[in-house]
């Protein structure tokens, strides 16, 4: 999901924040020609994402680095499972370390928050989503990290699908305006997606053509009524308020989509050491 060539420039750009014109711990107390082995050990249970991005901070700043991956992206792991060995030059290890466990740990901290979403809702229809909630200049990573959690992606940026939401549609003057003028100029594969908030709105976007109707802050009994009424004729997402409380009963409505920025927003990072190997 994620382009390896942008990636390690993003990988640059952390370094060169981090790092600044060097170590100054490691380049005063470490000798040049020092070398050491670190194990990247997982210090709770999680479900992975982010292990090649690790290895790339570590390829692009210590020369020679050997990386010894032993879990992939997706892998559910228990505590104390050493998900690779770096062996090379320790001051670059050591400069490194931060920048590369930092990554690791968000990205896999959003893998194991949007598989328990997942597992919230197993044994019904609906899949998963995620949002555009994304961290700025990581978004491709955070939703590559939803994969391995389980999930589906939403649309990746604003040129990935037409989404009508309440204020294009106030501007146009009603959802069947704005239906008309998108699907008059969308591209073939692209589709139209109404942002509804009442049930009436729901008849409208159906009426008006819409590939996609989003449930947005609806209660279980709207969401019941509108499942009912669209009867499969377009794909519903549910969508606004989506906590891991509430998401088994709206699932339970019959809904296809559930979309939440929990996942990737509010997801803690998981905790990953970098420990000598033994």
């Amino acid at each position: 999901m994620y382009d390896h060539v942008h990636t390690e420039k993003l990988v640059d750009q952390w370094l060169i924040e981090d790092v600044g014109n060097g170590d100054l711990t490691a380049n005063l107390i470490i000798d040049a020609a020092a070398s050491t082995t670190f194990d990247v050990n997982a210090r709770e249970d999680m479900v992975v994402a982010g292990i090649e991005v690790m290895a790339t901070v570590f390829r692009r700043y210590v020369p020679g680095v050997s990386i010894d991956i032993r879990v992939q992206d997706g892998a559910r792991v228990a505590k104390g499972t050493v998900l690779a060995r770096v062996s090379g030059q320790a001051r670059g290890l050591l400069t490194a370390e931060r920048t590369a466990l930092n990554i690791l740990q968000r990205l896999s901290g959003i893998a194991t928050e949007t598989a328990r979403f997942v597992a919230a809702i197993a044994g019904t229809k609906a899949q998963m989503i995620d949002t555009r909630k994304t961290t700025p200049g990581l978004r491709a990573l955070e939703k590559h990290a939803v994969l391995c959690g389980g999930a589906r992606n939403h649309r990746l940026g604003l040129d990935s699908g037409v989404m009508l939401k309440d204020n294009h549609i106030a501007v146009c003057g009603g959802i069947s305006q704005a239906v008309a003028r998108a699907k008059a100029a969308v591209p073939i594969l692209a589709k139209v997606e109404v942002e509804c908030d009442r049930l009436d709105q729901v008849r409208e976007a159906l009426e008006a053509g819409a590939d996609v109707i989003m449930l947005d802050n609806m209660s279980l009994a709207d969401m019941r009524s509108a499942v009912a009424f669209i009867d499969g004729r377009v794909p519903l997402e549910a969508s606004g308020g989506v906590r891991y409380e509430t998401i088994r009963g709206i699932a339970e409505t019959g809904v296809d989509f559930i979309s939440s920025s929990k996942i990737t927003q509010s997801a803690p990072a998981v905790d990953i050491g970098l420990d000598e190997a033994v």
